[in-house]
């Protein structure tokens, strides 16, 4: 394809096109990588892993469109937002289906993650206001200060494969419309969501080089970070990547949040009202095959909590349908690969040798007409030991562990006692436990009943410990902190009140 040609249509679907400067451009990668349907294994396409120089021409051409973007008003910078967030939901369903295709949630799971990208999208459109300074005047006789917020330059996005179509919205429209241009590397797990998305960029209107798309893996985000023209980094990932994102751009002077992994714990107290938990807690466990870093993968029940609490989860995961999330009636589709399947039914035969036991089994599946898909039905294992490898490590699977507590304070110790800090729940109907538990528990997120207290666009994802790196987070107010520097400006005119006008 003619390098300098622009189009609406994505060249060559079959293999995936980087998006530079305002025009598709092939790669001239010499290593690509099979996308596959998680349901099916069937290949979808090919994603380039895009050598050093292709990473050059992405930042060369954010840099090129910086000087000009950040000049544009805010009024203005945000029209393309505006049309952005028409053509996404005009081509919402065509979307969520290749969300599905490539992700495996099902499709009810994928038009809401959607509907959470159009809502950052709406909440960035509001930044000519958000990213107002403020002003004292005569702080000294003729003297007036004032604050003021600018744009950095280039930033890098470093998006995961479990929401494709969401994540990268927490950062790229703060971004551009704060003044900075963009880099978005999406996960070459799935990347045809971002490619997607970025076709209807290129109708929305950005001027060439503002909003850019690079596909890749390690040594493309290493490239990236390590890009002198890139001033700052937005990554969401696993733990191990996060930190080391952080140390690596932190060593080059660089801004960066990296959002980092999870083992999210839920409280039921013998109060709750079970029969309102349970269908909450089942879907935080099991909702986008637990693939998500705001999934519930412990519940501990406290006191008289624990029976009707164990049989009724039990049922809830039984119960649940498992299959392709593009059919009718599935409530949870297949994890992303042949490999993270292995490992999520390996950390369940380790806990059961080490002495849990399972209550409901969802390893080895057979999905009828699915049988090559990578599945693990809902699976819930008690009696699990709090110092086991399930009991900490991040499952990233279907897989809710059931731990026993005597008390509120000891379910607290175990949720304080964990490196992670993403969420914790608390299921109650007191006012004065739930008061205790929000000020007590040491996570970012707090849902008190609520299963995934994933926060609006207009509220910072937060997150503590191990899982967030940096001190402002994705979304709202705070990306816009992120994503803009402070200027102060002290002013004086000696003249200025003995002159005559």
């Amino acid at each position: 394809m003619d390098p300098g040609r622009r189009s609406s249509v994505m060249p060559h679907p079959e293999r995936l096109a980087n998006y530079i400067g305002g025009a598709w451009r092939a790669s001239a990668a010499a290593e690509w990588l099979e996308v596959r349907n998680p349901a099916s294994a069937q290949v979808l396409a090919a994603v380039p892993l895009s050598p050093p120089e292709e990473v050059d021409q992405a930042a060369g051409a954010a840099a090129r469109a910086f000087p000009d973007w950040r000049r544009t008003p805010a009024g203005e910078r945000v029209q393309p937002l505006f049309r952005l967030k028409a053509l996404l939901e005009e081509h919402g369903e065509e979307l969520a289906r290749t969300i599905t295709a490539e992700c495996g949630k099902t499709l009810a799971e994928s038009r809401g993650e959607l509907r959470r990208a159009v809502e950052n999208l709406e909440t960035a459109c509001g930044v000519p206001s958000l990213m107002q300074g403020y002003n004292s005047e005569e702080i000294a006789p003729g003297v007036d200060e004032f604050l003021i917020r600018q744009p950095l330059g280039p930033v890098a996005v470093i998006a995961p494969f479990n929401f494709p179509g969401m994540i990268a919205f927490w950062f790229l429209p703060y971004a551009v419309a704060c003044g900075n241009t963009v880099i978005v590397k999406p996960s070459e797990r799935t990347p045809l969501t971002m490619q997607q998305a970025f076709c209807l960029m290129e109708r929305a209107g950005f001027p060439p080089g503002v909003v850019n798309l690079l596909h890749g893996a390690r040594a493309t985000v290493e490239a990236l970070v390590d890009h002198p023209a890139v001033r700052a980094v937005s990554f969401v990932g696993s733990t191990a990547a996060a930190r080391q994102v952080y140390a690596r751009a932190a060593g080059r002077g660089k801004r960066a949040q990296c959002h980092g992994g999870a083992k999210n714990l839920a409280v039921v107290l013998p109060d709750a009202d079970l029969e309102s938990a349970v269908p909450v807690l089942a879907d935080s466990a099991f909702g986008c095959a637990g693939q998500r870093c705001l999934a519930v993968s412990l519940a501990v029940a406290v006191g008289a909590a624990a029976a009707p609490l164990r049989e009724a989860l039990a049922s809830a995961a039984a119960a649940r349908v498992t299959g392709c999330g593009l059919d009718p009636g599935v409530e949870m589709g297949p994890v992303i690969s042949a490999e993270s399947k292995a490992r999520i039914e390996g950390l369940v035969t380790r806990a059961l040798q080490e002495g849990a036991r399972a209550v409901v089994d969802g390893r080895n599946p057979r999905i009828p007409g699915y049988e090559q898909g990578y599945f693990v039905r809902p699976t819930v294992v008690e009696a699990v030991d709090p110092d086991s490898e399930l009991a900490r490590t991040e499952v990233f699977g279907p897989v809710l562990g059931l731990l026993r507590a005597e008390t509120l304070e000891q379910a607290l110790a175990l949720i304080n006692r964990g490196p992670y800090g993403n969420m914790a729940c608390l299921f109650t109907t007191s006012g004065l436990a739930a008061r205790r538990f929000r000020c007590e528990a040491e996570a970012g997120n707090i849902g008190i009943n609520v299963g995934v207290a994933a926060p609006m666009a207009f509220f910072p994802f937060s997150g503590w410990k191990e899982s967030f790196f940096g001190d402002l987070h994705g979304q709202g107010r705070d990306a816009v902190e992120f994503f803009t520097q402070q200027k102060v400006v002290v002013e004086r005119w000696p003249k200025l009140w003995s002159r005559k006008f």
